[in-house]
């Protein structure tokens, strides 16, 4: 058989001996080449950077679930959206009424000094989407810092209706104070029987300061048949439940980190105390804040807060606020004036003898029972 010509050999003498060598293979033709590697190059796929197309591959339900979630537990609006920043249909989902439906109060209630029209308009669109937490909170803005007080007490309502135990604790201490009268209810502002209720629902479904006004009541028979001893037993109840709850939550172990590790105020409350602290007070003239450094909640009329029995400086919403401020503060500021006027009431109702925890005068310490005890030492 021939062989080729690439493989073909050839024998040559030389003067020096034999030397073998191999014929020349052909020339590579330059433009066929070039012509084999565009063609390859088109056939080949380009290599490109490992994009993040997967997320789109996502289904609209999941991203939902995921903005739901973290819309119900982040600790401040921007944690929330910032995140709806990252991509349009971030930010479509994010209005989602499911999403808004679940946001706390952390995500969508910005502070005092940043209101504005649109954190309003987001807390309505959390309304419309029925979000509970949104509608007391909006109830208790409305009705306490832009005095729309008919329109704030539906929010709470219904609110309420869906067992939301703050706005029912909430509309309590509306009606036992008769905030927000008006000029035909003035005479007699007070529903003591409502708010005995309210505080009776709320406490079932485990408030405690609700829990605590009830046995207040039941004690004292303020708005309900007076019954001593099932009044003392929800105040001991109340007290286990405070107990119990801040001993799971603080590893300190002095009296004082015990206190201060309580629950803590709502959000919302903690938006009245700003709003108030950055306007001054109350608008009208003559009206005060209750004294509880947590609490927030302003008079609608004059002297419609009761007073501390002991020192009349002190003003407070609700039994409550006050057996916690004593706790806290008002312990060791209470002193009786040097000058003491004699007590002539008000036209509400609220003197100063109404004004104390126990219903007796005085303003009860923390005694070794767990309740209140009737004298102050």
């Amino acid at each position: 058989m021939k062989p080729t010509t690439s493989t073909k050999r050839r024998l040559s003498f030389g003067f020096d001996g034999i030397s073998v060598a191999e014929d020349e293979k052909p020339k590579r033709n330059s433009e066929f080449y070039e012509e084999n590697d565009a063609k390859r190059l088109k056939t080949e796929p380009p290599e490109v950077a490992p994009n993040c197309g997967f997320f789109e591959d996502l289904p609209d339900d999941l991203l939902v679930l995921i903005l739901a979630k973290l819309s119900s537990t982040a600790n401040r609006p921007s944690d929330f959206f910032n995140s709806l920043l990252t991509c349009k249909r971030l930010k479509g989902l994010g209005e989602h009424k499911f999403v808004l439906a679940n946001a706390s109060p952390k995500c969508f209630l910005a502070n005092a000094k940043s209101w504005c029209e649109s954190a309003h308009q987001l807390l309505k669109s959390c309304v419309d989407a029925g979000n509970n937490e949104a509608r007391f909170s909006l109830g208790m803005i409305r009705f306490y810092c832009l005095e729309s007080r008919r329109n704030g007490a539906s929010l709470m309502a219904k609110a309420a209706m869906n067992s939301h135990t703050q706005a029912l604790y909430s509309l309590a201490v509306i009606h036992f104070n008769g905030s927000g009268s008006t000029a035909e209810a003035a005479k007699k502002p007070k529903d003591l029987q409502a708010a005995v209720a309210l505080c009776g629902r709320a406490a079932s479904l485990g408030h405690t300061d609700a829990l605590r006004e009830l046995g207040h009541c039941l004690r004292d028979g303020y708005g309900v048949r007076r019954d001593t001893n099932h009044g003392q037993r929800f105040l001991h109840q109340a007290n286990a439940r405070e107990l119990i709850s801040v001993i799971s939550r603080t590893p300190a172990s002095t009296c004082r980190s015990v206190v201060m590790a309580r629950a803590g105020p709502h959000p919302v409350n903690r938006f009245l105390v700003e709003w108030f602290a950055l306007r001054g007070g109350p608008a009208a003239a003559g009206l005060r804040l209750c004294s509880h450094v947590m609490c927030g909640r302003p008079e609608t009329r004059r002297n419609e807060f009761r007073r501390c029995s002991v020192c009349s400086t002190a003003v407070y919403c609700s039994r409550a606020c006050q057996t916690i401020d004593w706790r806290l503060r008002h312990k060791v500021e209470c002193a009786p004036p040097h000058h003491h006027e004699p007590n002539n009431g008000d036209d509400n109702g609220n003197d100063e003898n109404n004004g104390d925890v126990d219903g007796d005068g005085a303003v009860g310490a923390v005694g070794d029972g767990g309740d209140v005890d009737e004298d102050q030492n």
